[in-house]
């Protein structure tokens, strides 16, 4: 790695990195996510990247054949996880670092290996002093000559070694030494490279309370944790986890890399859990993976009601005594919470579901949809709710069935997955129908709307909201009957049937003014930005526009918020403000590139035609 970012100005295209955790049990990257995430940094959009490995790796090659960059490829468990993400021909170099030799890659792709020697002793001391007191090693240089050949020279040793002695200030060194002479507390790597016995020596040093939260820790599925997190494992209060953190940071066996955010090494983590399964009984697992759970459940919750308030809530479950739970005060601290955390309960709903906590796992990927969808993460959402229907099919809960069924046939439709959205949608309808949920069937008839909408069934679209209309005004639910009337009104501007449009979505706008849904009307508004638009009104379709404009961006809906924008850039287009459609392109443009957004192709198109005709 070192040499790497030396050499980095040799590589005039860039760098790619992964680390490939091939040593983290039960967390190994997989090629085609490594690929994915390649492809991501390519500036593929998640749209357009294959769904099969070989077809991910063709394009990825195909990217790089006439580039000149540098690919690191870190901590790979095996040849066949290096294999598919080689370049193939180019000028690209490739570091691939592992545990195990990869001699196969030296036969079959000419890879050239190169074996790291120890440190030097003037290194290993430079190491010691970057950690220690300079001052304790210059007053006992046998003792720190003697640490350093007992840790090998090794940089992992050694730094334990330092953290030993560090939280020892008031210890001679020689008495360390002492320690490290003794064969039964020599660091086993030393002999044989088993790191297992070399972080055995930190965790024995541990409090006992430090301890069992670092065997807990190993429950946590990562990538990094909140101080929530590790109070909730332990069922104590937030504010008396503290110290235990401090120490288990002080001992360099977690890492706070940001406020209250904490990371630790795979192959630390792969030890905690193995000490978890070894020193915690099962009934303690499964009570710190229920508490766990809780914890994000129930601060998803209540972060989902505040990013989508008009989304009517799934059946709760109760929060158990004592839940450790992060306040949410408005949208905007949800918000952050979900940005933090989206990565994390991305892995939380999929372990839930791996281990067995189904009523936990398809309610947080409701919870967590709500942060998904406003933002177009389609991907990822994908990803939740499929975890989400496996638990909830193994409830043979129908109500868990129908919102996994709906929710990821409307990703499916926004991936281009259309024959998936379908029968997903479908799949929603019949069980809403069984389970006589109108406001649910509503909702997926809505969402059954804008999928035959983009299979240009734009008639039997119009069908489909007016019916979610009547159910909507049936239950009493005045969000959505703004929303499909929104719909049905730009139905009709698109059929041009400008002036009917006109009055649908001014209804539906008096309805979601009413009841503060501002996000409804940031639609509604954009979907009479576009019926002023059809009539010639640039100047009213303007006016709708950046208030929709505003109230997306209020609302942290970007997706939406970069479509009405390509519209306001067509309208500007429209009465000549050349200036005025440029600045809205770049700026859809660059939103929908930071989704990962195909619509990002249709604003560039945009302003390659404005500069030609310019």
């Amino acid at each position: 790695m070192h040499w790497a970012h030396r050499v980095a100005d040799r590589f005039p295209d860039g760098q790619l990195y992964v680390n490939l955790r091939g040593y983290d049990e039960g967390e190994a990257v997989s090629p085609a996510d490594a690929l994915l995430g390649f492809l991501e940094a390519l500036d593929v959009p998640l749209a357009r990247i294959p769904s099969s490995r070989h077809a991910r790796t063709g394009l990825y090659r195909s990217l790089l054949a006439d580039r000149e960059m540098l690919i690191v490829l870190d901590n790979a468990r095996d040849a066949d996880q290096v294999r598919p993400l080689l370049p193939g021909g180019g000028r690209c170099a490739v570091v691939v670092t592992s545990r195990d030799q990869l001699s196969t890659l030296v036969a079959a792709e000419g890879a050239r290996l190169l074996t790291l020697d120890v440190l030097t002793d003037s290194e290993s001391t430079h190491l010691l002093r970057s950690r220690i007191d300079g001052s304790r090693l210059d007053a006992e240089p046998a003792a720190v000559a003697e640490m350093i050949e007992a840790a090998g020279r090794l940089p992992l040793a050694l730094s334990i070694v330092a953290a030993r002695v560090a939280t020892r200030p008031t210890f001679p060194l020689e008495a360390v030494v002492a320690e490290l002479r003794a064969p039964e507390t020599r660091l086993a790597v030393l002999a044989d490279g088993d790191v297992r016995r070399v972080f055995s020596w930190s965790y024995e040093a541990l409090s006992p309370d430090a301890a069992r939260l670092f065997r807990l820790l190993g429950l946590h599925p990562g990538p990094e944790l909140s101080g929530f997190a590790a109070a909730a494992l332990l069922g104590w209060p937030r504010v008396a986890v503290a110290p235990v953190l401090t120490e288990l940071t002080r001992l360099h066996l977690l890492t706070e890399h940001r406020p209250d955010r904490y990371a630790f090494h795979d192959l630390l983590r792969s030890y905690a859990a193995e000490l978890s399964h070894a020193d915690e009984p099962a009934d303690q697992r499964w009570a710190a993976h229920r508490r766990l759970y809780d914890h994000y459940l129930h601060s998803a919750e209540p972060a989902g009601r505040l990013v989508q308030p008009q989304w009517p809530p799934v059946t709760a479950l109760p929060a158990l005594p004592g839940n450790v739970r992060v306040p949410m005060v408005d949208q905007d601290a949800a918000l952050a919470w979900f940005t933090a955390e989206r990565h994390v309960l991305l892995r939380v709903v999929r372990q839930a579901t791996a281990t067995g906590f189904d009523a936990y796992a398809w309610r947080l990927a409701w919870a967590l949809t709500t942060f998904l969808a406003p933002g177009g993460l389609w991907q990822d959402q994908s990803t939740a709710q499929q975890a989400a229907l496996e638990s909830a099919e193994r409830l043979g809960d129908l109500e868990a069935q129908a919102t996994a069924n709906r929710l990821l046939g409307r990703a499916a439709y926004r991936l281009g997955e259309y024959d998936t959205a379908g029968d997903r949608l479908q799949r929603a309808i019949t069980l809403y129908e069984k389970l006589g949920d109108q406001d649910g069937l509503a909702q997926t008839l809505h969402n059954y709307t804008e999928h035959c909408f983009v299979l240009g069934r734009r008639d039997e679209a119009l069908t489909h909201a007016h019916e979610a209309l009547r159910l909507y005004r049936l239950v009493g639910n005045r969000a959505g009957e703004g929303r499909a009337l929104n719909a049905i009104g730009y139905l009709h501007a698109v059929l041009g049937n400008h002036r009917q449009a006109i009055a649908d979505c001014t209804e539906a706008l008096a309805q979601q003014r009413l009841i503060d849904d501002r996000n409804g009307q940031a639609a509604t508004l954009d979907s009479l930005g576009f019926a002023y638009h059809g009539l010639g009104e640039y100047q009213s379709a303007v006016t709708c526009y950046e208030q929709s404009i505003e109230l997306f961006r209020d609302s942290a809906d970007r997706y939406h918020q970069a479509e009405t924008l390509t519209r306001l850039g067509d309208t500007r287009a429209a009465m000549d403000d050349l200036d005025g459609a440029e600045a809205a392109w770049r700026l859809a443009a660059a939103i929908f590139d930071d989704l990962g957004d195909p619509a990002a192709e249709g604003a560039r198109r945009r302003l390659a035609d404005l500069r030609r005709s310019g």
